[in-house]
């Protein structure tokens, strides 16, 4: 008898999880606020501090994230996008060394100017140079572009039972590409072209949610103990979703806490 041990077969906790998920999903997003321009703020609330000062505004209205953040959010999904179009988009293996330090020179960039724009939060402590927001949105995307060579080949490897044995940058040209996209977004965000706002705003808050429900969907097959063992997208459906749930609720449980922090003790959080 043919042994298929090995195959995933769909069972009822399956449905249940993933109704489940889906129940909680529907009742988070009809949650107030209602508008979806504030529904992104709110998720941006989350994970960024949102100073209008250090960020881009389309028609006298702030993105949802500041400079830094938008450059690393979108940069990441910009990496992430040309890496599919290239043809990587299962690819399992990290890039090369030789990419792994180019990748590495973007990050300590990132790291560079984040700590010297820090330093201008304390008056009279010296900093290297002075803080620009579209220097912000420059090294956060390069952090992006970085963030998405890295989490590709990592999500990969823990979905697929046989994932592309291929690294996600493996030519000069693919980094070029991320290059040119992230070049692309940078344009848009800096513009500050209100036509803009409402798509830069949704996928930024959009992209919150993938990135945070990314990572979660890595411990959800681990507890599952599914990971390496999809072979179809059918396969990652149940662990997405509920990836996708718990990034919700994490958002909700941060934004509260930092509402209840900030009204309560004034902090500027």
């Amino acid at each position: 008898m043919e042994d298929r041990t090995d195959v995933l077969k769909p069972s009822h906790w399956d449905a249940v999880l993933a109704i489940s998920a889906l129940v909680i999903i529907a009742a988070l997003f009809a949650a107030p606020p209602h508008a979806l321009l504030d529904k992104a703020d709110h998720a941006a609330f989350a994970v960024c501090h949102r100073l209008p000062e250090r960020s881009f505004a389309f028609a006298g209205r702030p993105l949802p994230l500041c400079a830094r953040c938008s450059g690393t959010y979108l940069g990441a999904l910009t990496g992430l996008l040309v890496l599919a179009a290239r043809g990587r988009g299962r690819a399992s293996r990290l890039p090369a060394i030789r990419f792994l330090l180019v990748l590495g020179i973007f990050a300590l960039t990132w790291a560079v100017d984040g700590a010297n724009s820090f330093l201008t939060f304390f008056p009279g402590v010296p900093h290297l140079y002075e803080p620009r927001n579209i220097l912000r949105l420059v090294t956060g995307t390069l952090e992006g572009l970085a963030l998405a060579a890295v989490l590709l080949p990592v999500l990969n490897l823990s979905l697929w039972r046989a994932p592309e044995p291929t690294p996600s940058i493996r030519t000069w040209r693919d980094l070029l590409w991320m290059l040119a996209g992230g070049a692309v977004m940078i344009a848009l965000v800096s513009s500050e072209w209100a036509p803009m706002l409402i798509p830069l705003a949704l996928l930024s808050g959009l992209t919150i949610v993938a990135l945070l429900g990314a990572v979660n969907t890595l411990l959800v097959l681990i507890l599952l103990k599914r990971d390496g063992r999809g072979g179809h997208w059918r396969d990652a459906l149940v662990p997405a979703l509920f990836g996708v749930m718990l990034a919700l609720v994490e958002i909700a449980a941060i934004d509260l806490v930092r509402a209840t922090l900030s009204a309560r003790f004034g902090l500027p959080i």
